[in-house]
């Protein structure tokens, strides 16, 4: 594993790169950001009204299910969040809280393994099903309902209200679980961190930069310029994830298959921002002064190490500049694609123990 730590020069020379990229891109202030986020995902706050699904313990761990309300469909029922959730049986006191964020056709089940780490330590493990996954794809198997709606949304007429299923929807999502977290007696509210694996690592860096609440973030083979990705000719991969939904598209435009135009067209209209302002270069300054632990491989598809470099000299520069560049490290595995790798749990679990003291 090669672990990065960047000289002022890199820095200098990424922060130059990263300039000539976003050389035509208007690019608000980090309050401005951050409002504006907020402002493009915001719906009315509805009561939680949580459920409590199932409650186990095995030894010294508590296995629970629950669910709570985030939003309205647009049939006008409760959009719920299935949520799971182990923590150590025994509590003497409020303790650390961790949402583990699953990838493109996971659930929250798949991330048992981590949330049992997570409380053997002592937190509680949080884990959510991302919206069109697990127990939200009405029974549907892997990303086949995630397709369904991202390919509905880029359908629905522009003067209609947009729906963003594509990462964005389940930031809202997050902010709620955090509401939710808020509200145990278990949870100590200084101690919330947040970590996700490739969409749930790109969902960490949009919806902890702007939630304040979150103190701790690992974005887990997540971090990347979308604006590069789609300007330098390496979307397939990233497109490759929600193919079908690319093919909609394409056919929709009159294009023989997936190409630039059609990324462009489908990423501007369900992920509004993404390419500009709420490109993860500009979203990780958001994360400073808060500790952030980012884990990529050199060989990922998915996010491009040109581009994600870029990410990684914004948010260096960031945590220079607030004089925390302690809490800040950035691992970029030589060799590695798009997988997390048992060293990426170590370093993960480290920096959680590091911080969340």
């Amino acid at each position: 594993m090669r672990n990065i730590r960047w000289s002022a020069l890199a820095i200098s020379l990424m922060l130059l790169q990263a300039l000539f990229v976003f050389s035509q891109t208007t690019i608000k202030s980090v309050d401005e950001t951050r409002k504006a986020f907020k402002k493009l995902l915001d719906r009315p706050k509805l009561p939680l009204d949580v459920q409590q699904i199932s409650k186990t313990t095995s030894g010294s761990y508590t296995y629970e299910t629950v669910d709570f309300t985030s939003d309205k469909k647009a049939d006008g029922s409760s959009e719920r969040v299935p949520t799971y959730i182990v923590s150590p049986t025994e509590k003497k006191a409020k303790l650390p809280a961790v949402i583990m964020l699953h990838g493109t056709g996971g659930n929250k089940e798949s991330q048992k393994s981590w949330l049992e780490e997570f409380a053997k330590r002592g937190w509680i493990g949080v884990a959510i099903d991302a919206r069109h996954h697990g127990a939200r794809s009405g029974g549907k198997k892997g990303s086949e309902a995630y397709n369904e709606a991202i390919t509905k949304a880029w359908r629905t007429p522009k003067d209609n209200p947009q729906p963003m299923p594509f990462y964005f929807e389940t930031c809202w999502d997050l902010w709620c679980t955090v509401d939710y977290l808020l509200q145990r007696d278990d949870v100590d509210p200084a101690r919330i961190a947040m970590v996700g694996i490739s969409m749930g690592g790109i969902q960490t860096w949009l919806a902890a930069s702007v939630d304040e609440r979150v103190a701790v973030m690992v974005p887990l083979i997540g971090v990347q310029s979308f604006k590069w990705t789609l300007e330098n000719g390496k979307w397939q991969a990233r497109a490759n994830t929600i193919r079908k939904a690319h093919e909609a598209a394409a056919s929709d435009m009159g294009e023989k298959e997936i190409n630039a135009k059609v990324c462009k067209e489908l990423w501007n209209k369900i992920i509004p921002g993404i390419l500009e302002e709420f490109d993860c270069p500009n979203m990780l300054k958001l994360c400073s002064p808060r500790p952030m632990l980012i884990l990529n491989g050199e060989k990922d598809p998915n996010c491009p190490i040109e581009g994600a470099r870029i990410a990684f000299a914004s948010a260096s520069e960031a945590y220079k500049k607030a004089n925390v560049t302690d809490k800040l490290k950035i691992v970029e595995a030589a060799g590695v694609p798009h997988t997390v790798t048992p060293e990426f749990k170590v370093e993960t679990l480290a920096w959680l123990e590091r911080w969340l003291k």
